[in-house]
């Protein structure tokens, strides 16, 4: 009897071994009360008189999990509708106005911070407020705080849209009458103007940017695992790729991984591309049945804790590489080899190039007009904020793309990895996911170890 149960606890123990890893990695990192206080107390440093008024999403998103405005987040850690707030630099006070809910609401949907007797404690708020009192809130405290209303007049940013794209989706919109309503962050401004005359409006939006273009030590954690956990997303869509599947196959792959590894969803529709279809740098219809021969490209990445990771490798059907279509992935994946060799802390998008053009003349390659450079910034949306042109500074976080297509020839290939600046150079942080030629016939053609289920390893 002994021999059985210890048997038994023997098998318990290795049963829960081998899910451990899964188990584990599942648990999703967040932030803490602290980290987000520090941000609400660096923003209010920075502004010398006046109030910071910032407002949440106020609708769920639909058919997707509901994900709060990204600057309302970034100073608040609160995913709570229609919320409000208010922070005042005199004293380093902040503020939260949250709906008042009615007994359905509550039952439908969860209660909100404000039926939480502890809810300021939790969220290091100096008080919680019905969002009725919003308006005599300003009203009281507004003018014996300098006049100014800090309110966000640029546009914002979405987790698969920056700030400078969100204005040309308007626009395009605008072009039928019928649909050229004033957005809600430019009514919410105006509605501030008529009720408030006597303030000044300024922007606070280019003060949060700052803040969020340097990455935080509890944000360098997230993104580290997001970059595993996207990487194995895009590692498993590649192992099971075979003539004959559909895009959107892929898709459910890495998607599965993502979700069972903790992510809240992706970073940005999936681009799964294949032969016409990689040649369309954001094509999203998924729909087409992959031919041997062809070139598959997947542009994913998940979303984690409110940071992104922005990931695209280009890969075989048949799982080897044609000799012409070798040869163009040879000439991308070389540019993008040699940026990353040359980041680190100081350097500029004219010093990558350079050396961009050194290392491909060295290897008498062609770089076929490729240059090379700093892409677009990676954080809380996948095209983030930040300023253009700046040298390179430790927590900067960014993704570089260098890209081929040849329409005529049903080749596309563009190879992307998102990049953390450290002390002293970079890390890859989506670095667990193949790109060389060798490696990824290999795993498809299933001669490499088969990680199935998902589960991120231990590597760094």
């Amino acid at each position: 009897m002994k021999r059985a149960a210890a048997l038994c606890l023997l098998l318990c123990i290795v049963v829960q071994f081998l899910i451990a890893p899964s188990s584990i990695y599942c648990q999703r990192i967040g932030y803490t009360k602290e980290e987000f206080m520090r941000r609400r107390a660096e923003l209010m440093s920075k502004v010398e008189e006046g109030i910071i008024i910032l407002f949440g999403n106020s609708m769920p998103g639909s058919s997707i999990r509901f994900r709060q405005d990204n600057d309302f987040y970034y100073l608040s850690g609160v995913e709570d509708l229609g919320a409000v707030m208010i922070l005042i630099p005199e004293g380093q006070q902040s503020f939260l106005f949250l709906p008042k809910q009615n007994p359905r609401e509550i039952m439908v949907s969860g209660a909100n911070l404000l039926e939480d007797p502890e809810g300021a404690e939790k969220t290091g708020f100096t008080r919680l407020y019905p969002v009725s009192y919003l308006d005599e809130f300003i009203a009281r405290l507004g003018t014996r705080n300098g006049g100014s209303l800090y309110v966000r007049l640029s546009p914002p940013d979405l987790v698969d849209n920056s700030g400078y794209e969100v204005p040309l989706l308007y626009a395009r919109r605008y072009r039928n009458h019928y649909d050229d309503q004033m957005p809600l962050e430019s009514y919410r401004v105006e509605k501030l103007r008529r009720y408030y005359p006597y303030f000044t409006i300024k922007d606070v939006k280019p003060l949060i940017d700052h803040m969020r273009v340097i990455k935080s030590e509890e944000e360098i954690a997230v993104l580290r695992r997001n970059g595993k956990i996207s990487a194995l997303g895009v590692k498993e869509a590649m192992r099971v790729t075979r003539p004959g599947m559909y895009e959107y196959e892929l898709e459910a792959a890495a998607s599965h991984v993502f979700t069972k590894n903790g992510a809240r969803g992706n970073a940005y529709p999936a681009i799964v591309g294949s032969g016409p279809n990689t040649c369309i740098w954001h094509y999203e219809a998924n729909s087409r049945k992959m031919e041997v021969g062809e070139l598959v490209l997947m542009d994913f990445g998940a979303d984690l804790d409110y940071l992104c990771i922005d990931i695209t490798r280009t890969w075989p059907v048949s799982g080897r590489f044609t000799p012409e279509q070798r040869e163009v992935y040879e000439i991308v994946l070389a540019v993008l080899k040699a940026c990353i060799e040359a980041y680190k802390p100081g350097v500029t998008s004219e010093d990558v190039q350079k050396h961009v053009a050194e290392v491909m003349k060295k290897k008498g390659l062609d770089p076929r007009g490729l240059r090379g450079g700093i892409g677009h910034y990676v954080g809380m949306s996948v095209h983030d904020v930040g300023p253009r042109g700046i040298p390179l500074q430790p927590g900067m976080c960014f993704a570089i793309e260098p890209a081929l297509y040849y329409p005529d020839k049903n080749i596309g290939i563009r190879i992307e990895d998102t990049i953390l600046i450290t002390e002293s150079g970079c890390e890859v942080l989506s670095a667990e996911v193949p790109k060389e030629i060798e490696e990824i016939e290999s795993l498809i053609q299933g001669r490499s170890s088969k990680t199935r289920g998902g589960e991120p390893s231990k590597r760094r």
